[in-house]
């Protein structure tokens, strides 16, 4: 008796491991391409105006279950003195504790918590973002593009992310008055970000 208890619980487990290893093949990691990705944002400037910058220095990673998007994981990592404005007198004030701090704050992250389908290649991408030492949960639309075949032969895909975020609420409070009325930089953020990710 004790000999077909044993070669049941085998078989059972047996069956899970079966039940298991197709939902495991079917996740997969992809990395940035960090030559052919773009964090990219915009900011009212003296209220008639916007400023554009990037940063120039990200990294990421994407653990992607192929059979349901939405169970997959992505982290990003970026570099806060990379950030390019074109202008470098600028970027100096930006990368200066009145900002980003970039010396006590080099990196900001991102690390999602839900991604939820919102029709055809479109989602919204959950997560908290880490910024001077601040953590706020913010929401991203993402699309992703069907997997293609690299003129290397990697397969690769494409990602777009955008959406807007408060500065103030990660310790980017630096402004001025402006004489006419209103500040010299706005609040609110609009992100830009394309990513190229590698199989």
């Amino acid at each position: 008796m004790n000999n077909f208890r044993k070669l049941g619980s085998a078989l059972a487990l047996f069956g899970a491991i079966a039940i298991v290893r197709p939902a495991e093949a079917d996740t997969a990691e992809w990395a940035f391409d960090g030559a052919h990705s773009r964090v990219g944002f915009s900011v009212s400037h003296l209220v008639v105006s916007s400023v554009s910058g990037r940063f120039k220095q990200v990294s990421g990673k994407v653990e992607l279950d192929e059979a349901n998007l939405t169970k997959s994981q992505v982290e990003i990592s970026i570099k806060v003195d990379s950030v390019d404005t074109d202008e470098p007198n600028r970027d100096k004030h930006l990368k200066s504790p009145d900002f980003f701090d970039a010396v006590k704050y080099p990196t900001m992250t991102f690390k999602s918590t839900k991604i939820t389908k919102a029709g055809g290649t479109k989602y919204e991408l959950a997560g908290d973002l880490t910024l001077r030492g601040i953590t706020k949960p913010v929401t991203l639309d993402a699309s992703v593009s069907d997997p293609i075949k690299s003129m290397s032969g990697k397969m690769m895909r494409a990602v777009k992310l955008s959406g807007k975020l408060k500065r103030g609420d990660y310790g980017l409070k630096w402004n001025k008055a402006l004489e006419a009325g209103g500040l010299a930089v706005g609040d609110e953020v609009t992100l830009d970000i394309q990513v190229e990710l590698n199989k």
